[in-house]
């Protein structure tokens, strides 16, 4: 079991200005979520002028507390986002957020997770969409003061909604984790067959637990790893793009500059 949460940037665009204007950590669940759970992540701000971030969205579902000076509250379910994320915030305020493993929020949302995908949907204050599960809760995940009291409070509402032990879940949580960690994943034929998986069988787990196709995940992940390596020195995107399982850099370009808005050369040039 994890000890810690993940400490990279990937799908954060300019993660270095991002720290710089605010306060942004993970923490990790109480262990009996973190089956499903991949960290809880908090942000907290106060600014002078408006910020704008751009995420390119892992293949997960998050669940979103926000609140806005001495707003109310508002709560959203993030399904997996195919298009860059872009939000512009201001003022003071803070986010106290889930982010599931792929696949894991199945257990909680009971039905396909495909029907969230690229989709936003509010949530009315202390309970998740579920019609048959209310959620009794008591600090708010933003009103509570401090980090810890914000993480039970997320802790909370989690359990409350029951989540049930599902084999498909564990399956295509633990392939969605083999795609992630290991870049030599290209192909979702080469990947089926190294799993024993039939690909028909496969792209009908992914949709039905992840949300989106094999393919999709597979595409996501060596692009956010494009966007990282961005950050770093020079390098040959030709070289890049092979690596990564492009037909060629042209390849790379176009999908780097359809998710992330502007090309890899200069991207990597405004966060240098």
């Amino acid at each position: 079991m994890r000890q810690r949460p993940r400490g990279d940037s990937r799908g954060i665009l300019d993660p270095g200005r991002l720290l710089r204007e605010m306060r942004f950590r993970r923490h990790l669940p109480a262990e009996s979520l973190r089956q499903w759970v991949e960290h809880y992540w908090l942000i907290d701000w106060t600014l002078s002028a408006p910020f704008e971030q751009r995420v390119v969205p892992h293949p997960a579902v998050n669940v979103v507390f926000r609140r806005d000076d001495d707003g109310p509250e508002s709560g959203e379910v993030a399904g997996v986002g195919r298009d860059l994320f872009r939000i512009t915030l201001n003022g003071t305020g803070r986010v106290s957020g889930v982010q599931f493993r792929p696949g894991g929020f199945h257990p909680f949302w009971r039905r396909s997770v495909s029907e969230l995908t690229g989709r936003r949907e509010p949530l009315p204050f202390g309970r998740l969409t579920h019609p048959d599960v209310p959620v009794g809760m008591g600090a708010s995940p933003t009103s509570a003061a401090g980090d810890d009291e914000r993480c039970r409070a997320l802790d909370t509402l989690l359990i409350a909604w029951q989540p049930e032990p599902d084999p498909l879940a564990e399956e295509a949580i633990r392939l969605a984790e083999a795609i992630r960690t290991d870049r030599t994943v290209l192909r979702v034929d080469d990947f089926a067959a190294r799993h024993d998986v039939p690909v028909r069988r496969l792209q009908r787990l992914f949709i039905e637990y992840v949300g989106v196709g094999p393919k999709w995940v597979i595409r996501r992940y060596r692009l956010q790893e494009a966007v990282e390596q961005a950050t770093g020195g020079p390098l040959s995107w030709a070289d890049l793009a092979a690596d990564l399982g492009y037909s060629d850099q042209a390849h790379l370009v176009r999908d780097f500059t359809a998710v992330a808005g502007v090309s890899p050369a200069a991207y990597a040039r405004s966060v240098r």
